[in-house]
């Protein structure tokens, strides 16, 4: 799959140093894409403190600071 403007993501936020929390995949919708080859896009992070927009990175597996696509769930 490539990503596309108004595609959901997986972003994973960095967790805290000391562990208090963890590294955890937050929603994110792609704003832009520099490079569908190379899974270089822009990403609007919806968190529960609020959201911020940032130029990510692809990683398989999931990587603090990057996106990936959300698990499929079965019903």
């Amino acid at each position: 799959m490539k990503a596309s403007v108004g595609r959901i993501v997986h972003y994973q936020a960095y967790g805290t140093p000391a562990g208090e929390f963890k590294s955890v995949p937050r929603a994110a919708v792609v704003a832009e894409v520099h490079d569908a080859e190379a899974g270089d896009i822009s990403v609007c992070v919806l968190n529960p403190q609020g959201i911020f927009f940032n130029r990510v990175q692809y990683a398989d597996p999931p990587k603090a600071g990057c996106w990936n696509w959300p698990p499929r769930e079965s019903p």
